[in-house]
């Protein structure tokens, strides 16, 4: 019974630790490539001037220690939510990798991201991503966390990813 909207662009620009005010998306979704644009320094993300969503920046930051080179690389984004999503693909287009975002209606997302050096699994699906869609090499961030029953644990759930990790560890 609340409108979302509202709510995000009630809040300022400034305050939006989210990043999901419309001037924070806007100004995440500018590339900066047009002559007398202001160019950002995406590999300073302390001098980014706008909110980034949190979790993204943290792919990427994640990335940068692992020392993972995102130049030229293929990177796949599973989900495209205005939370992980498309935040995360556009900050690796910033970064010039070549980004595809599969979602529900990709028509053969396993080959999609078995083409990719770099995948990204944000689409809330409990181990959707199995070992064959991952090629040797890849660098695989899971950001999704899922429920599924274990009448086995003390809780009777158990968390897991996108990714099947157990079957995907050995890739």
């Amino acid at each position: 019974h609340i409108n979302e909207n509202n709510i995000i662009e009630a809040v300022h620009p400034s305050k939006d630790v989210d990043g999901l005010h419309p001037k924070n998306t806007a100004s995440l979704c500018s590339t900066g490539t047009h002559v007398g644009a202001e160019k950002i320094n995406w590999t300073d993300m302390s001098s980014v001037p706008f909110h980034i969503p949190c979790t993204p920046q943290g792919c990427i930051e994640l990335l940068d220690r692992s020392g993972v080179e995102l130049k030229g690389k293929n990177a796949a984004v599973i989900g495209r939510s205005n939370l992980v999503g498309l935040p995360v693909a556009m900050l690796l287009m910033h970064r010039d990798a070549t980004v595809t975002i599969v979602h529900s209606k990709t028509v053969d997302a396993p080959s999609i991201v078995r083409n990719a050096d770099v995948v990204v699994a944000a689409v809330g699906r409990a181990e959707m991503v199995k070992k064959d869609w991952i090629k040797d090499g890849a660098v695989v961030i899971d950001v999704g966390i899922n429920s599924v029953d274990a009448p086995e644990s003390k809780r009777g759930y158990k968390l897991v990813g996108d990714v099947d990790y157990d079957g995907a560890k050995e890739v």
